[in-house]
């Protein structure tokens, strides 16, 4: 019995140490760090060709190329992430670089490129391929990309990969206090990526997320990302990380008085021959914009109506010419998108206006381009760009017409007109257009207070120049609800009032006064454009102390109409 006993004791005790022994085992198994070496190879997959892309401290989605040891990221990645200037042209296959008074292009692999300053091209070679075309997509050197851009990179090979920075400010660091390991996950069973020697600086990535069993996520220097024991590493602190970039400036050719445009309708050769009389009818108007010049076929030529004695007649009476271009008198049917997405047909327009410009002396060109579609607004900005390049380096004042603000003209990126040109003219008259279902007024004054606030959320005050009516428009509607307009200048619309013994009502809510009447079972209304009305708007327009005010169009107005505009220009 005791025998028994005894052996049962030690029976139960080998059991006991046999159990330690299984669980210390186990313990040590469970609490002892994995020294299984993950390749970087494996981690960062890329082939030969690729380089994996992280932008500050974040994995991108897509990748880059390496040609001839140099990286290549794919263009709309440079455009969307890094410099929205740069552009390509899909239809010659042509990249284009501009600064405010040069335009860099390089055709597509090709280490060859051409600088433009005005009218003139200069060759240059790089000693790389600065554009590529691999697989359907456009690929630019990121060195050239760096060159105009405020970005700095590295690349490391094995595995190929860039670390790109372009977002400057503080972020989290930390360094590395007692010799350690990268891990692949937040586990000491997890993968080694690297070895951490005491002093390597590491970038804390993911900051809003938990530390994990006692993890945290960094990344190194040479943009290795995965996890590290936090007791491992010294408290967080903030660094700056900053540039030396400086953006070129894009200088304004601004005049220092408040600008007072006028728009002259040009139907012919003879234009000058009234010029004299309808300017003496005005007061203080600084600058005339002829319209002499229209987009006549898809090969980018234009028309002109410019002469030399309107030029030399406009001086003696102490204004600047500043000679429109329409997309619509001389052939309504024109293609914009065709022109403007061709490098060739865009540079061909560009120079003949500069060669016009400045072959009459004129003091600046003023672009009416009203049949842009939304799929060529990024072509419009980039003409204007290229032609902003060449009338700074010239002298030539470039204006801009623009619809007033709105989300279905978005398109037209009037933040980007106010970088790039020196005036931008908003159009604010065609609230109710000829065409327009119902009847209204041409220019309320919440059209344009509207026009106002909404454009100087994108522009420069010293840059805005807001354009009203000098006419207004009769509105005729049927028994039958048939709608049509007549427009009328000032003084014939106060005819018409009169002879029709007719009693104008102001209306506040629009800002002018409203006619209406019936005649042979048609009702007639006119929101009426005059001295009051124009005076509504002035006010609006001074308060806002923009560069000036545009009137559409010389000769539709009444005199005492330049009294109204002086009160408030100064």
């Amino acid at each position: 019995m005791e025998r028994r006993t005894k052996l049962a004791v030690i029976g139960s005790l080998i059991a006991i140490i046999m159990m330690a022994i299984i669980v210390i085992s186990t313990m040590i198994k469970i609490l002892t760090p994995s020294k299984e070496v993950m390749p970087l190879t494996d981690y960062y997959k890329v082939d030969d060709s690729e380089v994996l892309v992280i932008l500050q401290d974040e994995l991108y989605e897509k990748k880059g190329l390496l040609i001839d040891d140099k990286v290549y990221i794919d263009y709309d990645t440079v455009k969307d992430k890094f410099n929205y200037h740069f552009y390509w042209d899909s239809n010659e296959n042509i990249l284009t670089y501009t600064t405010p008074d040069e335009i860099i292009r390089a055709a597509a692999n090709s280490s060859e490129y051409t600088v433009t300053k005005s009218t003139i091209e200069t060759a240059m070679t790089a000693d790389y391929q600065i554009a590529c075309i691999f697989a359907d997509q456009v690929y630019i050197a990121l060195d050239f990309v760096k060159q105009y851009s405020d970005l700095t990179f590295d690349y490391y090979p094995t595995p190929n990969r860039v670390v790109i920075n372009y977002i400057w400010g503080d972020y989290l660091y930390t360094d590395v206090t007692k010799a350690t390991q990268l891990r692949c996950e937040p586990s000491i069973k997890s993968e080694i990526l690297l070895e951490l020697p005491v002093g390597t600086g590491l970038e804390y990535v993911d900051t809003e997320e938990a530390p994990k069993k006692g993890f945290v996520k960094v990344m190194t220097t040479d943009g290795i990302r995965g996890y590290v024991k936090s007791k491992n590493t010294k408290k967080a602190f903030h660094q700056t990380l900053s540039s030396d970039y400086k953006a070129p400036e894009y200088t304004a050719q601004t005049r220092p008085d408040k600008i007072n445009m006028t728009f002259h309708q040009v139907f012919n050769l003879d234009a000058v021959d009234n010029l004299a009389g309808l300017i003496d009818a005005t007061k203080e108007v600084n600058v005339i914009a002829p319209t002499w010049f229209s987009i006549s076929d898809e090969a980018g030529t234009i028309t002109s109506l410019a002469t030399e004695a309107y030029v030399k007649k406009a001086g003696e009476l102490g204004l600047e010419v500043w000679a429109v271009v329409d997309d619509f008198n001389a052939n309504p049917d024109i293609d914009m998108l065709e022109i403007l997405s061709h490098t060739s047909l865009r540079d061909t327009l560009s120079n003949q206006l500069i060669e016009m410009a400045l072959s009459y002396k004129l003091n600046g060109l003023n672009i009416d381009f009203e049949k842009i579609p939304s799929e060529a607004g990024e072509h419009y900005i980039q003409f204007l760009r290229e032609l902003s390049v060449k009338c700074r380096n010239n002298g030539i004042v470039l204006s801009v017409d623009s619809y007033v603000p709105s989300e279905y003209t978005a398109y037209y990126d009037r933040e980007e007109q106010g970088k790039i040109v020196d005036y931008v003219v908003v159009m604010a008259y065609d609230e109710f257009y000829a065409g327009s279902e119902v009847a209204g007024p041409v220019s309320s004054i919440g059209f344009v207070k509207d026009a106002v606030n909404n454009i100087l959320s994108m522009v420069p005050k010293e840059k805005t120049i807001i354009a009203i009516p000098f006419y207004t428009r009769l509105w005729k509607e049927t028994a039958e609800g048939e709608i049509s307009s007549e427009t009328y200048s000032m003084t014939p619309a106060q005819q018409l009032i009169d002879d029709n013994e007719i009693d104008a009502k102001w209306d506040n809510a629009n800002g002018c006064y409203y006619v209406e009447y019936t005649k042979d079972g048609a009702t007639y209304r006119m929101w009426q454009e005059e001295d009051t009305s124009i005076e509504e708007k002035m006010k609006v327009i001074h308060n806002a102390d923009v560069a000036g005010v545009a009137e559409w169009k010389l000769g539709l107005e009444k005199d005492s109409i330049w009294d109204v505009i002086i009160k408030y220009l100064h």
